[in-house]
C-alpha cells in the first residue's frame, strides 16, 4: 500500500470515529420524553408582529403533538417530519422566503417539532420569519 493510500485510509478511519462519537454524544444528551400532563405556553408572533399566547395542557410527548392537539399548525410531511407552513391560520409565503421559526424561551431550536420533547412549564415561540 502506498503512503498516499495509507494516509487516506487513516483519515477516513479518524473521520468515522469522530462521526460515531458525535452521534453517541447527541443521543446521550437528547432529552427523554416526559410522560403525563404538561402545561406549556405557546407564543405565536405573526407577520404583522402581533403576539398571541396559547396556554396548552397536554399529555403529548413532542411539541408537534401539543401543537396539533390544539389545531395550531398545518404543514407538509417530509423525511424529517412536519414542515410547518401555517400557524394560527397564517400561512408562510414561500415566494417571500417566509417560514415559521421555532424557539424555546427565545433560543432557536436545533430540532424540529417532531423531535422536540416537551416538559411541564416550558415556553415555545413560533415566529413568522422572512429570509432564508
Amino acid at each position: 500500500m502506498s503512503k498516499k493510500t495509507r494516509n487516506i485510509v487513516i483519515a477516513v478511519a479518524v473521520l468515522l470515529v469522530l462521526v460515531i462519537g458525535a452521534l453517541l454524544i447527541y443521543n446521550s444528551a437528547k432529552p427523554d420524553a416526559v410522560a403525563g400532563d404538561k402545561n406549556l405556553l405557546i407564543v405565536v408572533v405573526h407577520g404583522d408582529e402581533s403576539r398571541k399566547e396559547f396556554p396548552i395542557n397536554t399529555s403529548a410527548e413532542t411539541l408537534r403533538g401539543a401543537l396539533e392537539q390544539e389545531s395550531l399548525i398545518e404543514g407538509t410531511e417530509s423525511e424529517y417530519g412536519i414542515y410547518i407552513t401555517s400557524v394560527d391560520g397564517e400561512a408562510a409565503d414561500e415566494s417571500l422566503q417566509q417560514w415559521w421559526c421555532i424557539t424555546k424561551n427565545g433560543e432557536m431550536l436545533m430540532t424540529g417539532a417532531d423531535d422536540t420533547m416537551i416538559a411541564d412549564g416550558e415556553q415555545y415561540e413560533l415566529t413568522l420569519t422572512t429570509g432564508w
